[in-house]
């Protein structure tokens, strides 16, 4: 089958693209590189360095798939709330430009990887009957593009599946972006001998899904029927922590002996957040092989081998003010 792959030089959507080449598909794919590497691309592929958001590209690349995942995003919810333009314009513009360049190929289905942004405030375990309540533009733009897909798709005859993955992490995850990955961030500084940076009191808490572990429900979410029409969220929840005791386990995968750096923490950032994998057992066949060390230790063992990296401020702040993370102004990282 010929499968389009946004993002596909990003973490996820690279990941993605190797496991449908490895089953014999033929995957075409566009990365702006913004957050993405050439060298994650796999050689196999078909790729094209366009930016979502030009539908007469997207329609172009896009002829003849079947299947489209669409994985690309500015996947920035801290940021969001300081450079709202940026974020929303690339989630909103750039998905509803590939959902309908696909529609108008005639694409039979379109996967979406939502975000656990979406979510926002509810209670904890988050389900997918919940209403959304997305915290911050980032969320709010996540569920305007779930809507058009929704709509888009009902008018044109098109399938549809959202997936909402959350807090991905593995190898080939960006490390030296101050801006998102919070794993990440904290190994690239613990592998330089620098503290980690946590925001509030650190007892923000959250569940981390391993790579592997989701890529089986995208694949069956694309390539089988069982979950049409749905919204299912993929990744685990077992090992809910908190970011102190995820410091602590960085801590000591990497050697580091220091203790962290507490910061003022950041506006509309949700405290608890965590998804119920209910439906993803029942519906895919989810289940979670890898534990958040091994995980963690994936993480290390990429950022020793690539080596550790400066930080890149590769990213305008729109909106400057005193509630502005100084870990940005200020560039600490």
């Amino acid at each position: 089958m010929r499968i389009f792959v946004s993002g596909i030089a990003g973490f996820l959507g690279s990941h993605l693209a190797e496991r449908l080449i490895g089953m014999g598909h033929h995957v075409v794919g566009c990365d702006t590189l913004l957050g993405g590497e050439l060298w994650h691309v796999p050689p196999e592929a078909e790729f094209y360095q366009y930016d979502c958001r030009d539908f007469n590209a997207m329609q172009k690349i896009s002829q003849g798939c079947e299947l489209v995942y669409h994985c690309a995003a500015t996947a920035y919810e801290g940021l969001s709330v300081f450079s709202p333009a940026l974020v929303m314009d690339n989630i909103v513009s750039g998905s509803v430009s590939l959902f309908s360049a696909a529609i108008a190929n005639k694409a039979r289905r379109i996967v979406f990887c939502s975000s656990m942004a979406r979510y926002g405030s509810n209670e904890v375990p988050f389900r997918e009957d919940y209403t959304p309540r997305p915290q911050d533009p980032y969320g709010i733009a996540k569920v305007a593009a779930e809507e058009a897909l929704k709509n888009l798709c009902a008018v044109h005859g098109v399938e549809w599946s959202i997936a909402v993955p959350h807090n991905i992490i593995g190898p080939r995850q960006k490390f030296d972006d101050p801006y998102r990955n919070v794993a990440s961030i904290m190994a690239n500084l613990m592998l330089q001998g620098r503290p980690p940076i946590i925001y509030g009191d650190g007892e923000q808490k959250r569940c981390f899904s391993y790579v592997e572990d989701c890529l089986s429900c995208l694949l069956a979410m694309g390539l089988d029927d069982v979950a049409l029409g749905e919204t299912v969220n993929i990744g685990p929840d077992e090992e809910f922590v908190s970011i102190n005791e995820l410091s602590r386990v960085l801590a000591k995968l990497t050697n580091f002996t220091g203790t962290p750096i507490y910061v003022p923490g950041r506006p509309q950032e949700v405290k608890f957040a965590t998804c119920s994998a209910d439906k993803a057992r029942r519906l895919l066949g989810y289940r979670t092989t890898t534990k958040l060390e091994d995980g963690l230790a994936s993480i290390t063992d990429f950022i020793r081998k690539v080596g550790p990296r400066k930080f890149r401020y590769h990213l305008d702040i729109e909106i400057v003010s005193d509630r502005t993370p100084r870990t940005w102004t200020q560039r600490m990282f």
